[in-house]
């Protein structure tokens, strides 16, 4: 099938479930697109980013609106967030493909381990600066490995918003608007160094990314409970990270 019929589609599909988890969905553009033939550096971080942008960006409204986000916890995060993202840019920018592919694949096994077993840290700060402080320390983390590799960081922010106090929902719905800043500051980053857009591929998928964000966001918000789909794209992100080690790093 041509690229600038399957990208779209793909998107559509990742873009529809993500958001019920908190994440935009770069876990998976990542990988497709790259198998898709486009370059890692310069055409799929970006994309996969800009598809985060948009697929986070239509669910936090939503979210937004249904009272989700809670803004004292996010905004530490997403400050952090944007303001180590461009130095996540600037070192993908001076490393070889290889290792940041090994870096992509060990955060989405480690985000699919999180996501299937509901894991939260036990501790977790009690003060209002000590939440402060645990945020920042989180975003930071959060925004300089979104602009590395591409990878959206909502499989590791949910179960540290858990950690500071909120419902599964409240931690979704927050997470994504931290994922929001992040990937959108990564974007930014990477466009100022090689980013090279092919609108062709790129305008469609933004398209898909934007309709299958209101749908999967909304169901959220509604009534869905999300364990049957966190136990099954846990599994689907597993095969997906051990299939990139394997292919495009340990046989590459």
């Amino acid at each position: 099938m041509d690229i600038g019929i399957l990208a779209p589609l793909v998107v559509f599909a990742v873009s529809f479930v993500f958001p019920m988890l908190g994440a935009g969905g770069s876990q998976l553009f990542v990988p497709a697109l790259l198998w898709m033939g486009m370059d890692f550096k310069t055409e799929v971080i970006p994309l996969a980013l800009f598809l985060n942008v948009i697929s986070s960006a239509s669910a936090s409204f939503v979210y937004r609106r249904a009272k989700l986000i809670v803004w004292r916890t996010a905004l530490p995060f997403a400050l952090c967030a944007i303001a180590v993202a461009p130095f996540g840019a600037w070192t993908s920018a001076g490393l070889p493909q290889r290792p940041l592919i090994a870096v992509f694949a060990t955060l989405t096994l480690l985000g699919a381990s999180l996501v299937a077993t509901g894991w939260r840290p036990k501790a977790s700060p009690k003060s209002r600066k000590g939440k402060m402080a645990f945020g920042a320390a989180g975003g930071g983390a959060f925004g300089f490995l979104t602009a590395l590799v591409g990878y959206g960081g909502g499989g590791l922010a949910v179960p540290m918003l858990q950690a500071n106090g909120l419902d599964p929902k409240s931690a979704a719905g927050t997470s994504l608007f931290i994922v929001l800043c992040s990937t959108l500051a990564g974007f930014a980053s990477h466009v100022s160094y090689a980013a090279s857009p092919d609108w062709s591929i790129w305008a469609p998928c933004i398209v898909a990314a934007l309709i299958g964000s209101q749908c999967g966001s909304r169901l959220m918000a509604a009534k869905l409970d999300p364990l049957a789909v966190r136990i099954l794209f846990a599994a689907v992100l597993s095969a997906v990270a051990l299939a990139l080690l394997i292919n495009n790093v340990i046989l590459a």
